[in-house]
């Protein structure tokens, strides 16, 4: 009995060795990342890390057999989502390109910015993209990569964007940015909407 264990287990092994293959990573024509065991496609080799493995809730397991956790980030539903500078797969890159950290809005704005987005890949067409502005959902998620906010109060605004899966769960956030509002002042004696200014 001990020997078919031995015998099966030994099978077993040689079984998951021979199914271990090299992966690559390469773009195609249209510039998505594209994942293959086929080395002539060309691309870069891929060294995947190990899988980190923990006992499912109620499951009995022998030592070595593991029970695989999704490393794909976590949605708001069950949990926080992936941090900054760790975009969920498939995207590489995931921040907001403008405005830029720290950059003061003029008066002559009028509170009014254009809040562009770096995702790469492409977003996907089941993935949507929303907009916080100080922490507060300012538009619902949409399939894009720029927004427009109107009429911010003049001040401090921390500004990010929410990527959400085709489930609408956060799988991502970009780091925070910091946003200077101007805004002109009834109370200066240069504006033309001061009664005392005439």
């Amino acid at each position: 009995m001990n020997k078919a264990l031995v015998i099966l287990a030994l099978g077993l092994s040689a079984s998951l060795a021979a199914q271990a293959q090299t992966i690559y990573r390469t773009t195609d024509a249209q510039g998505n990342v594209v994942f293959t065991d086929n080395p002539e496609r060309g691309g870069e080799e891929v060294v995947l890390k190990p899988l980190t493995v923990v006992p499912g809730r109620g499951e009995v397991r022998e030592a070595g057999a593991p029970a695989v956790v999704d490393g794909g980030g976590s949605g708001s539903g069950g949990g926080a989502a992936a941090g900054p500078g760790q975009p969920f797969m498939p995207y590489d890159s995931f921040g907001i390109l403008s405005p830029r950290q720290e950059e003061t809005l003029p008066t002559g704005a009028a509170g009014n910015v254009q809040v562009s987005l770096g995702v790469q890949p492409d977003l996907r067409e089941d993935h949507r993209v929303r907009l916080l502005v100080d922490g507060q959902v300012s538009q619902t998620a949409m399939y894009t990569d720029t927004f427009m906010l109107n009429n911010l109060e003049r001040g401090e605004h921390v500004l990010q964007a929410e990527l959400l899966d085709g489930s609408g769960a956060v799988r991502h956030r970009t780091s925070p940015v910091t946003l200077y509002v101007q805004r002109a002042s009834v109370n200066l004696p240069q504006n033309p909407n001061n009664p005392g200014s005439n």
